[in-house]
């Protein structure tokens, strides 16, 4: 493949600085060593090989690696504030009712106190209902299993914010 055919979003991001290319997929994704390994098979030559890559690297995640990864979630149903990324992720859970937002929270809580990090979902597209039925449904997972879950989930995310990410024009 030339150069001229790489998408202009997609060569920005392979002509970035290191520093800046980091940055930019640490804010994707928490995992450093998700974004060293994406970083380390710069450039890439269509948008595919770059998620091909990150989905390589998020089945290579350890443990610790995955919580990292979490850390950089806020809960449904909270987003972090002044952060557009978790809002129009979340945005399902926006018009949510009192009651719905309040039952998220609880949930939100009792998942945490079982598995010790946050209820992960790829809530883009979902609404609140469908959310809150994701954790009531994962919530009596292994752990292990539901381990994998997440690192499925972060994969989907990851995937949507490179898209974002290198889409750009």
């Amino acid at each position: 493949m030339t150069s001229t055919s790489t998408p202009p979003g997609l060569a920005r991001f392979n002509a970035l600085e290191e520093h800046a290319a980091f940055a930019a997929l640490h804010e994707a994704c928490a995992s450093t060593a998700w974004a060293r390994r994406l970083l380390a098979a710069r450039p890439y030559a269509a948008p595919e090989d770059l998620y091909a890559a990150s989905d390589a690297a998020m089945a290579d995640l350890t443990t610790a690696d995955l919580e990292e990864a979490m850390a950089g979630h806020p809960p449904i149903g909270r987003p972090k504030p002044g952060d557009p990324t978790s809002s129009r992720e979340q945005a399902g859970m926006a018009g949510a009712s009192e009651e719905l937002k309040a039952e998220m929270l609880e949930l939100n809580l009792a998942y945490q106190e079982k598995f010790g990090h946050v209820f992960l979902i790829c809530a883009t597209g979902r609404t609140g209902e469908q959310m809150r039925d994701a954790v009531k449904e994962r919530i009596g997972n292994a752990p292990e299993q539901e381990r994998e879950i997440v690192r499925t989930e972060l994969g989907k995310i990851n995937r949507i914010r490179l898209a974002r990410l290198v889409e750009q024009d």
